[in-house]
């Protein structure tokens, strides 16, 4: 396991900002693809888990993006 993470660590170092973009659009069109396998009884569970695992990993990632660009900031 250590030696997946520290993979996916230097593939980030490697990576520019279109890289991650694409690997976003990538996960978004499987999550889309999964969502079409939900039957219609189970929908309104699987968004609102969708919605919190969305709201608990946006709120952070943002958190740090916002932090970083204000320090760029300060030393620009």
């Amino acid at each position: 396991m250590k030696r997946l993470f520290a993979g996916a660590d230097e593939f980030l170092r490697e990576s520019d900002w279109r890289d991650l973009a694409l690997v976003k659009l990538c996960l978004f069109s499987m999550g889309l693809l999964a969502g079409l396998q939900v039957t219609e009884r189970r929908r309104k569970r699987v968004r609102i888990a969708a919605s919190a695992v969305f709201l608990l990993t946006y709120i952070p990632l943002m958190a740090k993006f916002l932090r970083i660009l204000t320090e760029k900031c300060r030393v620009v």
